[in-house]
């Protein structure tokens, strides 16, 4: 084949396989500590769940701060010992593509939502952007996954509780149990 057509024909699979996955984009404010652990943690889910291959899961932060950049540090090890990899690589939130790329856009805190909901272009987009705190069911109480970034050890357990508590919830809605 040549290479032309040949591109074309591995683009038509990948689009393929990536309209049956489900699509999730976890957000917070620089992308070095929620939403990243979010993203470590749902895939394990997914994974321990032998549904690799129904999802692709991301995460990107509002602001541009940290692009390029591991997570911070203590989110890292606080997610090591819970037995997760928090290791992606910052991006920033690119509302035109990310919008059409991923199904949901679950947010951390209200300033998230509001922030994403500002740049949807239409009401479509902006009923793709949802609350980690709705899917919370241990953590009803909770109205958002605060920042643990300027707090100490327990701020991080914290978000790491209310992340996996709203993951799991999140699994079990998409993986249709």
């Amino acid at each position: 084949m040549p290479p032309k057509i040949l591109g074309e024909w591995r683009f038509l699979l990948t689009f393929e396989r990536m309209k049956n996955k489900v699509k999730l984009l976890f957000i917070c404010l620089g992308n070095i500590c929620r939403s990243p652990a979010a993203n470590a943690v749902m895939q394990q889910k997914v994974d321990a769940a032998g549904l690799t291959d129904r999802f692709l899961i991301d995460s990107a932060g509002i602001g541009g701060w940290h692009v390029g950049s591991l997570p911070d540090i203590r989110m890292r090890d606080h997610g090591a010992r819970r037995g997760y990899r928090v290791d992606h690589i910052a991006r920033q939130f690119d509302p035109a593509k990310d919008f059409d790329r991923f199904d949901y856009i679950i947010v951390m805190d209200d300033d998230n939502y509001h922030d994403v909901c500002r740049m949807a272009h239409n009401e479509a987009q902006r009923r793709k952007v949802i609350k980690m705190c709705d899917w919370l069911d241990e953590h009803r109480g909770a109205t958002s996954v605060p920042d643990p970034y300027y707090g100490q050890g327990k701020d991080f357990d914290y978000a790491l509780d209310l992340i996996e508590d709203g993951c799991t919830a999140l699994l079990r809605h998409f993986a249709g149990e």
